[in-house]
């Protein structure tokens, strides 16, 4: 078997591109260099798909330290015939320092690097091969493909400290056989060297496989499978095709291996969500996975997981009979499909991925996507006027307009740039946005009135979650105004049982219950406390001597509110949750009185306008997690901790009114 080795491109006569032309060719992208390895060679896999396909597209990243039982091989296979000097070839120190890490990029599911190895040899349609790893700029082949140009590909020598990598591939031959193959480039700096005849100028482009022609080949059928089982390879099935390229030594950005493996998995959720999600009853297009050190990391579930799932359920309206159509009425042209949803959510956690693409706390974006369902980027919009509330949407362009939106991307292919378009296609694309604005704006409009209502209703506990609000802009659902404090005077003498019943709701807040039995009830006004508060003093038990006889006075049940109401995701849903307590003990009956206000309207709307939703009691949940769904319903009062969870009506705030009862013993 011919050993492999090194070749270092020399400057031919005609000139050549140097190795820094090529690694600057996608300029400077803002989004960072793990992200792009993502969204490039995923789109590289996608594009590489089998069609027709037997299966979702296999794409995996798989991060390792090469370990003791190959790290030899490493070093004699890639040492021998490497140029000298760690200025022109850092590959070799790194490979004599010690164990050397590897990020591999691998897909199943696809057709691997096929076609012919010799670039000029490739004049037909089948030449992933030198596409890959020999020409630079090749315009794209796959209709309605992800990429355009092939300058993304430069991301796998920027990613690796020393601008090394391996491609292992397995493809069909043209007599339907299989082939596989090995060969390794490095991507660093020009350089002058020494030669037999004078000093000589080097590209800065070398590859590494069978050097024995007069050019470097890679490694082909066995030679590749023997080779790439000594380098620790995992080698294709009988049948199978795809590609693996192994990044050396690959720049983690500061991170720690496991850290950037946990960064890589949620990037893809990010920028790959849409090929993770099943639709019209179809399963999902490409399978994800992502190990390091042969630990699996797990990728987010989009339909789980916020705000991605916001964009899940943007791209279900989109493709839906809610989606709309958006047009160019000069020249008439059909743009794409867009749809928007927004929801009532807690403040996002930003994090590391989400950053990238400044989504920070609040989600207020629309996700631009080609007919190809790769993610562009993520356009920001208006903010809503309150930090409860947000919305998300999906753009979708129409395939008759998809090589527009492809030639206004930049190498990096995470935007969309009318200035480099000349017209009309730049208008198209301006026109895009125009009319993307356009529908948020309606979105985020108010429409409607509430009815006048009672104007005493205090709205201070929610100040701090809608002071951004203002007369005719975007409500949300769920601010709780606290009603009116009930008077707590206790009661030494009993009355008449139906005279009793009509003095404790008058004092109340509460609203008036039909169809109780007489009786000791009291209806009491919610008092809001604060840590530490503490009203037991005022609500002793006194002894009041009636006719000789002494007579225990009953307390007055009441509700203490705790704290502000706060946002909580459940499941699918955003409820918003109130909790407080019955300090008074003794079985008590509790009810929910909930109305709307909308901003800038003095008043409350109890019975909704016709199609107008209104909010519903989810519950009343325990300290200890039970959940009790009746309205009204019965609790023992006591120091335990309780939760009115509220499923709020959008644009606007929820007013929320507890009322309690004592229940009389029989």
């Amino acid at each position: 078997m011919t050993e492999p080795g090194w070749f270092s491109q020399p400057y031919p006569p005609e000139g050549a591109s140097a190795a820094e032309g090529i690694r600057n060719q996608l300029g400077r992208p803002e989004l960072d260099l793990l992200t792009i390895l993502v969204r490039e060679s995923a789109q590289n896999s996608w594009d590489a798909r089998l069609t027709p396909s037997p299966g979702p597209v296999d794409y995996r990243l798989d991060m390792w330290t090469v370990g003791p039982a190959h790290a030899a091989a490493w070093r004699e296979l890639l040492i021998e015939g490497a140029p000298a000097g760690p200025e022109q070839f850092p590959l070799r120190e790194t490979l004599k320092r010690g164990p050397v890490r590897v990020l591999a990029i691998a897909d199943r599911g696809t057709r691997g690097l096929g076609g012919p190895t010799r670039a000029d040899n490739a004049v037909g349609p089948d030449r992933d091969f030198v596409s890959f790893i020999r020409n630079i700029g090749e315009p794209r082949d796959a209709a309605l493909g992800g990429g355009t140009y092939g300058f993304g590909k430069g991301i796998f020598y920027l990613l690796s400290r020393t601008g090394t990598i391996l491609v292992h591939s397995r493809c069909r031959t043209p007599r339907g056989g299989y082939e596989t193959r090995l060969i390794g480039c490095t991507l660093w700096k020009s350089y002058v060297a020494a030669a037999p005849h004078g000093d000589r100028r080097y590209t800065g482009r070398h590859w590494w496989g069978d050097t024995s022609g007069n050019v470097v080949e890679p490694l082909v059928g066995r030679p590749a499978e023997t080779t790439a089982r000594r380098l620790g390879l995992r080698p294709f099935g009988a049948d199978e095709t795809g590609t693996r390229i192994l990044v050396v030594d690959p720049n983690l950005d500061e991170l720690e291996p496991a850290a950037a493996a946990d960064y890589l998995a949620e990037t893809i959720a990010w920028h790959l969500w849409p090929k993770m999600i099943s639709t019209d009853g179809k399963p999902p297009t490409m399978r994800f996975t992502v190990t390091c050190d042969g630990v699996e990391h797990h990728v987010p579930d989009p339909r789980e997981t916020r705000p991605l799932n916001m964009f899940v359920a943007a791209y279900e309206t989109m493709t839906g009979p809610a989606g709309s159509d958006l047009r160019c009425l000069k020249p008439k042209r059909h743009l794409g499909r867009l749809g928007l949803v927004k929801r009532i959510m807690p403040p996002l956690e930003p994090t590391r991925a989400s950053r990238v693409i400044d989504i920070e706390d609040l989600v207020h974006h629309v996700c631009l996507m080609r007919p190809a369902e790769l993610v562009v980027t993520y356009r920001p919009g208006p903010k809503p006027p309150s930090a409860s509330q947000g919305y998300a949407g999906v753009f979708r362009a129409d395939e008759t307009m998809d090589e527009i939106y492809a030639q206004a991307e930049p190498p990096t292919h995470d935007a969309w740039h009318p200035q480099s378009l000349d017209r009309p296609e730049s208008t198209f694309v301006h026109t895009t946005f125009r009319r993307i604005d356009e529908a948020l704006q309606g979105l985020l409009s108010l429409g409607g009135v509430a009815r006048p209502g009672a104007s005493h209703v205090a709205l201070g506990a929610a100040s701090t979650l809608f002071s951004g609000l203002v007369g005719g802009a975007w409500g949300i659902g769920g601010a709780t105004a606290y009603a009116k404090p009930g008077s707590t005077t206790v009661r030494a003498l009993p009355l008449d049982p139906d005279e009793e019943q009509e003095s404790a709701r008058g004092a109340g807040s509460g609203r008036p219950t039909p169809n109780e039995a007489p009786g000791t009830h009291w209806s009491a006004g919610a008092e809001a406390v604060g840590p530490g508060d503490s009203t037991a003093d005022q609500h002793a038990s006194v002894d009041v001597p009636t006719n000789g006889a002494a007579v225990t006075a009953r307390r007055r049940p009441r509700v203490q509110y705790v704290g502000e109401p706060y946002y909580e995701d459940r499941d699918d849903d955003t409820v918003l949750v109130q909790e407080f307590r019955l300090p008074v003990p003794g079985l008590q009956q509790v009810r929910i009185d909930l109305a709307v206000t909308l901003p800038g309207v003095n008043g409350r709307e109890t019975d909704p306008p016709k199609g107008a939703s209104m909010p519903v009691l989810v519950g009343w949940q325990h300290e200890a997690g039970d959940l009790r769904t009746t309205e009204p319903c019965e609790i023992e009062g006591g120091d335990s901790l309780w939760r009115a969870l509220v499923r709020p009506a959008p644009d606007t705030m929820t007013e929320i009114d507890i009322t309690v009862e004592a229940v009389r013993s029989q």
